[in-house]
């Protein structure tokens, strides 16, 4: 928290709202959502699948026919359009099967399912993207707070140490044990700008904000793995996998309606000569679907084929959601533990030992140069403390975004 504090003070004092906006945890995942051109891309082709399935099972554009019927060209009666000759025009209908317009229907239905599926997987990866650029942000900026108030704490024993080889109670050695603290601790701090730019670059590519600054509190650092495991189910990979097996499901059904006959139906009228009546003709017409094994049951035997394929696939797609949840979950217990023991162990002692050399110092016990690298061991462990938290937060972070949050 005295971490927290100090960033925002410093976040107020020293930043310009111009040049960078604060961005709080929330506020990145919205706008990874709102403002993503992939996700606007997933959702227009979505709009374009919607408008399409308005005319899947509709009938297919009647023909219309005109021309000249009966003119003869040969004997006699070459060219004398005085016989049966007429000028006829007519209108053709197509009718496809019924098992044919409900398997089209049954495509476009499925192609708005895995479209839908695309969209939310899509805004899943934004989502998760940005959550955890922006917590890798949050962290960096943290231990720039750090590194700085550890270099403002060793920057003041410049003047002591200075002043203790004057005197000649320290070897003139002793001064250059202040310089070698400052330039361990801005090599830290060299590295955490460069994870910082890094992140800030990556929130960019997610929310469109250059420049910009983690603001709020971090998300927890705690799950409930069961929960977890129990929405496993509707991971927008699997929810894709499910729908694109539909889809070869409905092509299946398409390939297999090739089966059934189609129909026709077309009417026409002639106009004769004056002398001979007009006349109307209706005619329909059925597709033999014949010589199936040659036709129709190798295009049925590739779609079952990629139908197979797809549930092969979708098993696939289970089984690494799973694996990838089990390690991504082990490896949060990891970062947890390893965060606690650092927090609890490791940072009492460093602190300890500060308190002890400086007291020792005073008391004339100790030596400057004990003070200095106590200060600065504590200060490169708050930093390596808080990287083991930002893994543990990060952790935790792409559990939540990445097996729960996307169901809400």
């Amino acid at each position: 928290m005295r971490y927290f504090l100090a960033f925002c003070g410093a976040l107020m004092s020293g930043m310009s709202p111009v040049l960078a906006r604060p961005v709080s945890y929330d506020e990145a995942l919205r706008g990874a959502v709102l403002g993503q051109p992939q996700v606007r891309s997933r959702e227009l082709q979505l709009d374009a699948r919607r408008s399409a399935a308005d005319a899947a099972d509709e009938l297919p554009d009647p023909t219309l026919r005109a021309g000249i019927r009966n003119l003869p060209v040969t004997g006699p009666d070459l060219l004398d359009p005085t016989m049966m000759t007429m000028l006829e025009v007519g209108i053709e209908q197509q009718i496809p099967n019924l098992a044919e317009r409900r398997a089209r229907a049954g495509i476009a239905t499925a192609d708005i399912e895995t479209a839908s599926a695309e969209l939310a997987r899509i805004r899943y990866l934004a989502r998760l993207g940005a959550g955890e650029s922006w917590v890798r942000l949050a962290y960096a900026q943290r231990r720039l707070v750090v590194a700085d108030t550890a270099l403002d704490q060793v920057y003041e024993l410049v003047p002591v140490s200075r002043s203790a080889v004057s005197s000649g109670s320290a070897r003139p050695a002793e001064s250059l044990e202040v310089r070698r603290a400052v330039l361990e601790i801005e090599d830290a701090r060299t590295a955490i700008e460069a994870d910082e730019a890094a992140a800030q670059a990556q929130l960019a590519r997610y929310i469109g904000e250059t420049d910009a600054v983690a603001a709020g509190e971090p998300p927890s650092a705690e799950i409930d793995p069961e929960e977890l495991r129990r929405s496993l189910a509707n991971h927008p990979e699997i929810l894709l996998a499910g729908a694109q097996l539909r889809e070869m499901q409905a092509r299946v059904d398409l390939a297999r309606s090739d089966n059934r006959p189609d129909f026709g139906v077309s009417a026409s009228y002639g106009v004769r000569e004056r002398q001979y009546g007009d006349m109307f003709t209706v005619m329909g017409s059925i597709t033999l679907p014949l010589f199936g094994k040659h036709r129709q049951q190798p295009l049925i035997a590739a779609a079952e084929a990629e139908a197979q394929a797809a549930i092969a696939s979708r098993e696939d797609q289970v089984r690494a959601v799973n694996a990838r949840f089990e390690a991504d979950l082990a490896a949060w217990r990891s970062a947890y533990r390893q965060w606690q023991r650092a927090r609890e162990e490791l940072l009492p002692l460093a602190r300890d030992r500060v308190t002890l050399e400086t007291a020792s110092y005073t008391a004339g016990r100790a030596e400057l140069p004990d003070v200095i690298a106590a200060i600065k061991d504590l200060a490169l462990l708050d930093i390596e403390i808080l990287g083991r938290e930002e893994a543990t937060v990060a952790a935790a972070t792409r559990l939540r975004l990445a097996y729960t949050e996307h169901v809400q």
